[in-house]
């Protein structure tokens, strides 16, 4: 099998040759191991190292878009600003600096908003590039969101606050925020024309330690977006994948029920996301991707314990209906031979008979 293949048949619920791994980078690890390797593609590094990258798919922006003065500043087509903040010597990540909809009160400044066109992106390139990749590797994308770019367009404080204090003005920039994905989404499935395997829905529910919305405001203003969009992606053939951090388990059954085919990044540090319990649950209505503990083990344990950290979720999430990969991407400071460890790891692991 190759890499598509191999995912594919986790997918479909079938055996595998062996269980797929896949990794997360960031831009720093993937030159690191592009010099490593000593190749140029990031394509590549999978190659190479006969990982089973699931492909992350992007659609060019073409519309306009606001312009910073401020050469470390840039700004996105929902009008929302960010900052680059140095994480660490040489890694910088944009933070969320200006929220276009804080101070807004009524629904006509809503209706004013400039949001994005769906006919400004480029669907033809992107499609291309999807067609290509599909020939061996299983695809992911675009990355859309209900929530998350609700509170970057408007400050995640205000953005809770609104749940009970402002549902209507809620529920009137949501629709504008779904209409303009779905609509987007749709359109790149259809020049697609298959080869998109996975639509990638990223809206984080969880803390650390708890949800950071009720079950019952999950229920009012996401779980029939949610579903309208999971309905649309399986019209195509698709399916999709939701990315929420944290202890998100109390909305894992609203998630099945709103046609999630596959869960991330399982954060089993967190209350309630314990590996062998989600798996008893749940195992048999969804696919669960990640696992691999991201915050201590992976970037600080030794190769060992990550080897060791890998088969506790092989065992206890698979090997059957589970996608092996760190619990998010692995940070630009963690050590070649631990992510060597986590994929040799997953290649070495014994399929048990039924």
């Amino acid at each position: 099998m190759n890499a598509r293949e191999r995912v594919l048949a986790v997918l479909n619920r079938e055996k595998p040759d062996r269980v797929p791994v896949d990794i997360w980078l960031v831009p720093e690890l993937v030159e690191k191991f592009k010099n490593e390797l000593q190749v140029e593609d990031e394509m590549d590094i999978y190659r190479k190292l006969d990982v089973d990258k699931i492909v992350w798919l992007g659609i060019p922006y073409n519309g306009v878009v606001l312009k910073d003065p401020n050469e470390h500043q840039e700004v996105n087509h929902w009008g929302v600003k960010f900052e680059e903040i140095e994480a660490n010597e040489g890694v910088a990540y944009g933070e969320v600096c200006f929220n276009p909809l804080k101070g807004m009160e009524t629904l006509e400044e809503l209706d004013a908003y400039p949001w994005p066109d769906p006919d400004d992106f480029d669907y033809a390139t992107a499609a291309a590039e999807a067609k290509e990749l599909a020939k061996e590797f299983v695809t992911l994308g675009p990355w859309v969101s209900l929530f998350e770019v609700y509170c970057q367009m408007r400050g995640l404080e205000q953005a809770l606050m609104d749940t009970v204090m402002a549902p209507e003005f809620l529920h009137k920039a949501l629709d504008y925020i779904a209409d303009s994905q779905g609509e987007m989404v749709k359109r790149f499935l259809e020049a697609a024309n298959g080869a998109i395997d996975l639509v990638f829905v990223s809206d984080d529910m969880g803390s650390q330690t708890s949800l950071l919305m009720s079950p019952d405001s999950f229920d009012e203003f996401l779980f029939p977006r949610l579903k309208k969009w999971c309905d649309m992606v399986h019209s195509y053939g698709a399916r999709t994948l939701f990315h929420t951090d944290g202890a998100s388990e109390p909305i894992i059954p609203r998630l099945i029920e709103a046609g999630v085919d596959v869960l991330n990044p399982i954060q089993h540090v967190c209350p309630g996301m314990d590996c062998s319990s989600l798996k008893e649950k749940y195992g048999d209505k969804i696919i669960f991707h990640g696992g691999v503990e991201n915050q201590k083990i992976l970037p600080f344990g030794s190769a060992a314990e990550v080897a060791a950290e890998t088969k506790l979720c092989l065992d206890e999430l698979g090997p059957d209906g589970y996608l092996p990969c760190s619990c998010h991407f692995a940070q630009a400071s963690t050590p070649v031979e631990n992510i060597m460890s986590l994929i040799d790891t997953v290649k070495n692991y014994s399929i048990p008979e039924k």
